[in-house]
């Protein structure tokens, strides 16, 4: 058979006699993978070894699997590992059925699944690895293997942790039969999937709760018998190499996980309440790519103000708003946008969530004393074009910030205000002189997200102004215009919405702000200096969203609150 296989594959690729002796080698070292130690060698791609196998076997091979009206009314009775391990992927239809499989030398438990699935007449497939696994994975989220019936399967108590958590393992692929385990890899994986920020594991006198932050919002997504409470924070403990012993103080780790083709990194904290540890954990998906400012659904006025403030020569600019509100994406989407050969961009920041090519990225560490202020203080005498300090907390990072600006250098900020005007009143109160303010600082973006509205389930409907009167008075002129609101299907969770965007409030420091700087520090002074000259308002930016139909008024009042 080998021989056939590689006079065949030989004549496809036009392999040499050299490397066919290589693949004859890899061969005979384990002779019950075929495929795996052909596409090992790395001289044949997987595709070409699957069309020489189906020449070989009659069987026709097929690039991508077809997931429509696919029965999943089966998979309690196969286990997703027992498929994933066999790689065979059955996609049972009411007329036309087929089992994919990976490699056709071993056929032992195709006729085994068939009869499971009671498939009297089925068509054999080949298909690449990745396919099988796919779509073994999609038939088993179909059918709702949820984490409630993982959990209704556990005692409640008796369980032993088991099994080194290895840092780069595929949860999908973890064939582990302990409950807590597959819960915990369960409930991780089902985050990444619904695209939440944070899972909150919060115990309570008699209850267990676990929740997910998906676009910002809270929701209660499962509660687990009480009795699985210490077994679970256990397992995620070993996950960040915590001290499972050690119950009574607050703990911080790190764990990484890869799920499919993403690579999942979960910042973890404890802390001691009264009814057990509380943990939460933030998934930060490194696999993403950034966004660019193209993609921020930026109004054609803003795009082009930002468009320039990042390209100045020298000032600074600060990004304000509260924690989760994009400032570091911003941030991150500004340097990749102006990151060229000819630029020495040097950044400190605490923590540093995402590697930045090309860039030098200091993480701040209070341990080894690389402060914010210690740490810019370095930077300075890096030769920087352009340096973001990742927040100014203090007078000393403020006033080395404004120094750089002075001096030469672009610095990029951020600080946690509601608006644009009141940095600069955090910036006097932090004790930085006005007329330091007035030279050095040239911009400030306030932002914050919204919600999308769900494509699927959006209600159109027409302003009144009793829809008016919610936004405080303001907005005659939308009375009569068009508007969607939230609605809630199967694909938005019930929720309305999907995805987020953000909107902005920009305030160029001109001549008149910079007079006014130098007299007063009051926010609301300045504000209406800044609203004369032409600024948007974060409100006026988000109704403009919700006459485009991007969102709802409901949500534009939730992250304003003016």
């Amino acid at each position: 058979m080998i021989e056939k296989f590689i006079t065949i594959l030989a004549k496809r690729t036009s392999l040499s006699r050299e490397n066919c002796e290589k693949i004859r080698g890899a061969y005979a070292k384990d002779r019950s993978r075929l495929i795996d130690a052909t596409v090992e060698t790395r001289l044949v791609p997987e595709n070409e070894v699957l069309e020489a196998l189906s020449l070989l076997y009659s069987i026709p091979f097929k690039t991508a699997l077809p997931m429509e009206n696919i029965r999943d009314d089966w998979t309690a009775a196969i286990s997703r590992q027992f498929l994933k391990k066999a790689c065979i992927a059955p996609l049972a239809k009411e007329d036309d059925s087929i089992i994919a499989v990976n490699d056709p030398s071993d056929l032992s438990f195709v006729d085994d699944v068939a009869a499971l699935l009671n498939l009297d007449e089925y068509s054999l497939v080949l298909a690449p690895k990745n396919q099988i696994l796919s779509a073994v994975n999609i038939l088993y989220d179909r059918s709702g293997e949820s984490a409630q019936q993982l959990v209704e399967d556990m005692e409640d108590n008796g369980f032993t942790i088991i099994d080194d958590f290895d840092q780069t393992a595929d949860l999908l692929d973890d064939t582990s039969d302990a409950p807590v385990i597959r819960l915990v890899n369960h409930m991780i994986s089902q985050a990444v999937k619904a695209g939440a920020s944070d899972i909150h594991i919060e115990p309570f006198q008699d209850a267990l709760t676990i929740r997910y932050r998906i676009d910002g919002i809270l929701y209660e997504m499962l509660s687990p018998p009480k009795g699985v409470q210490a077994s679970m924070i256990s397992r995620i403990k070993v996950m960040a190499k915590m001290n499972i012993a050690e119950k009574r103080v607050p703990q911080d780790g790190r764990a990484q996980v890869r799920i499919g083709d993403q690579e999942i990194d979960i910042r973890i904290s404890t802390v001691p309440t009264s009814y057990g540890e509380r943990l939460v954990m933030r998934l930060l998906n490194k696999s993403g790519y950034f966004l660019e400012f193209s993609e921020f659904g930026l109004s054609d006025k803003n795009y082009n103000m930002i468009h320039t403030i990042i390209r100045q020569n020298n000032g600074i600019v600060l990004v304000t708003g509260p924690t989760g509100s994009g400032k570091t994406t911003t941030l991150y989407a500004a340097l990749s946008e102006i990151n060229a050969p000819d630029k020495n961009i040097i950044t400190i920041e605490d923590p540093v969530e995402y590697k930045l090519k090309g860039i030098g990225q200091i993480q701040v560490n209070t341990k080894t004393g690389v402060t914010f202020a210690k740490g810019l203080r370095s930077i300075v005498r890096q030769d920087p074009d352009i340096i973001l300090v990742g927040e100014i907390r203090d007078l000393e990072t403020a006033e080395i910030s404004i120094q750089s600006a002075l001096t030469g250098h672009l610095v990029f900020s951020t600080l946690h205000t509601n608006d644009a005007a009141g940095a600069i009143t955090r910036l006097v109160d932090l004790g930085v002189e006005p007329y330091l303010i007035s030279s050095a600082v040239s911009t400030v973006i306030a932002q914050r997200l919204i919600r999308v509205l769900c494509n699927d389930c959006k209600e159109k409907y027409r302003l009144s102004p009793s829809h008016i009167r919610t936004l405080n008075g303001a907005g005659e002129e939308y009375i009569g215009k068009y508007a969607y609101q939230p609605k809630g299907c199967s694909k938005c969770f019930n929720t309305g919405y999907s995805g987020r965007k953000a909107i902005f409030e920009i305030m160029r420091m001109d001549d008149a702000l910079k007079n006014l700087v130098l007299e007063t520090s009051d926010a609301n002074q300045i504000k209406d200096a800044a609203l004369k000259s032409g600024m948007i308002t974060l409100r006026r930016d988000g109704m403009s969203k919700v006459l485009k139909g991007i969102t709802s008024i409901r949500e534009v009042l939730r992250v304003t609150q003016e």
